[in-house]
């Protein structure tokens, strides 16, 4: 992993690491992936956390135990989209929009949630550079991947929000291709999220008797 934490080349004066780069790269192709509702989004977001984790580990634990939890939750979402399978009309996952309570219970969950995990960086400095910003990106993107995982339409929502702090982040810390690659993220995450907008009326809409599926 030493290689890969080597430097790749420099761009508009940030250095720019292997390892930043190659898994950042397989974060996105991970997203374009779950635009699709492949099922390989899922095996992709672990590699790309796996990757990440190597990066971070030893000077930015916080960041690295954010991937460890990535790779957990990859995990979890890779079972739940076997199990759904073949629910839509095109043989994919279906999708749909949260319930009040589900949503209700996200919000509480990612608002209680970045208030413990900021409290653990600020008690333990060496866990991160910036502990409220960074608790708010782990655990929306842990509540976010965890909507995709239940294929939810909102799991485009959260990663919104996510973007709108891991964006300066990343370039506050020197992880330029990462900030690079959430201005990327934020444009497939509206076109994702009209994708399964509209697929999740589709997805809604009852099969008549004889019609073709």
């Amino acid at each position: 992993m030493n290689s890969l934490n080597s430097e790749a080349f420099v761009l508009f004066g940030q250095h720019i690491l292997w390892s930043d780069m190659i898994g950042n790269l397989f974060g996105l192709a991970a997203l374009a992936l779950g635009w699709r509702r492949s099922i390989w989004t899922w095996p992709v977001q672990f590699l790309a956390g796996l990757i990440l984790f190597g990066a971070f580990f030893g000077h930015l634990t916080g960041s690295a135990g954010k991937q460890a939890v990535v790779m957990v939750v990859a995990l979890y979402g890779w079972w739940q989209w076997q199990r759904g399978k073949g629910q839509s009309q095109d043989g994919h996952i279906s999708v749909r929009f949260a319930t009040w309570r589900e949503r209700g219970a996200m919000v509480a969950a990612a608002a209680a949630g970045t208030v413990a995990v900021a409290l653990l960086f600020k008690a333990y400095p060496t866990l991160s550079w910036d502990p409220w910003p960074d608790a708010y990106i782990f655990v929306g993107t842990i509540v976010a991947m965890y909507a995709q995982a239940r294929g939810m339409v909102e799991f485009w929502f959260a990663w919104l929000l996510v973007d709108l702090v891991g964006v300066p982040l990343n370039f506050a810390n020197g992880y330029a291709f990462s900030g690079f690659v959430y201005v990327i993220y934020g444009a497939l995450v509206l076109w994702g999220m009209r994708d399964w907008w509209l697929r999740s009326r589709e997805d809604a809409r009852p099969v008549l008797e004889g019609a073709p599926a």
